[in-house]
């Protein structure tokens, strides 16, 4: 029963995030649910292999891909922990092997934590000619107390495409540190985005790494931020061009309303070689006055309008 109020409370929070839970208890469709440090469902199909095992206050899944296989469903992953307060350890061991094809759609969901703890690492490896696509959707509770650190390491090689995404606006965030940090090798490509909504005293930090190490190589690293009340954010985005004619692109977006609130955002651009072109953007500010002022003429209130236009941000 236990094992089943788990399920049933994990399932319930993925389908706030819009996920049509249906997907985990769907055969064709490959999929594992983690919560605190079991696994209540796992599901491979052909030409996928997921082995989970324990470890200390948590799990660790050994993914992997096989070569030139097309998968052309995503892949469910869910990461839950019911409880209140506890520490949760994840580390996942991505490869997706020459000429594959795969998505990944990941939900971590804290629906009742209060004192809680979640450390993720993903380790991931693109080889040649593979694509992989990771979307990471966060649903945590409202309490704010929630410490989660998650860091990925990945490596493309040559050819391969590698793309991840990190989303957590739908609820308070309690103390963010996020780290995606990828190597490039020749004719890769990499993008990273990031999209976080922060309110009343949450602390956001976010560190995106391109290591342009290939020739040909390009990166994208995206920060969208929205901080409100007294919220702290600091984004930090880096690019190295280290191989000739390597190309990236680091953005970050800082949206602010609140008299205490306390944002930066830092870029680092570096070559080594004179033939890598590094551009970046960066901006901080309040919402944009004439799209405000657009909205309040046609009848919202200043509240309503900025959180229209703060949705159109966070969900385009």
């Amino acid at each position: 029963m236990d094992v089943k109020r788990e399920f049933e409370t994990i399932v319930k929070t993925v389908e706030k995030l819009g996920t049509d839970a249906s997907k985990f208890l769907d055969k064709r469709i490959a999929s594992i649910i983690i919560s605190g440090d079991k696994v209540l469902g796992l599901n491979n199909v052909e030409g996928i292999k997921l082995v989970p095992k324990q470890i200390k206050n948590g799990v660790q899944v050994d993914m992997e891909i096989m070569e030139n296989t097309h998968i052309p469903m995503p892949i469910h992953v869910c990461t839950g922990y019911i409880e209140k307060t506890g520490l949760q350890n994840v580390v996942f061991n991505i490869k997706v092997r020459k000429g594959a094809r795969v998505k990944f759609l990941s939900h971590c969901v804290f629906p009742q934590a209060e004192d809680f703890t979640h450390n993720a690492v993903s380790n991931v490896v693109v080889e040649e000619n593979a694509v992989m696509e990771y979307i990471d959707e966060h649903y945590h509770s409202d309490s704010g107390t929630i410490n989660l650190i998650t860091k990925t390491y990945a490596v493309v090689k040559k050819g391969g495409v590698y793309k991840n995404s990190f989303t957590l606006t739908k609820t308070r965030v309690g103390k963010l540190d996020v780290l995606m940090d990828v190597k490039l090798e020749d004719f890769a490509v990499g993008e990273m985005v990031s999209k976080v909504k922060a309110s009343k005293s949450d602390e956001v930090s976010i560190n995106e790494i391109l290591r342009l190490d290939g020739k040909n190589s390009k990166g994208l690293a995206k920060t969208i931020v929205v901080a409100l009340d007294e919220s702290k954010a600091k984004v930090l985005n880096e690019a190295y061009g280290n191989a000739s004619y390597s190309r990236a692109h680091i953005s970050c977006e800082e949206i602010t309303k609140g008299d205490k609130i306390e944002v930066a955002t830092v870029p680092v651009l570096k070559i080594k070689d004179d033939l890598a072109e590094l551009t970046h953007e960066a901006s901080i500010g309040r919402v944009n006055q004439k799209q405000l002022e657009m909205l309040m003429a046609k009848g919202l209130t200043e509240d309503e309008a900025t959180e229209l236009i703060i949705k159109g941000l966070l969900h385009d």
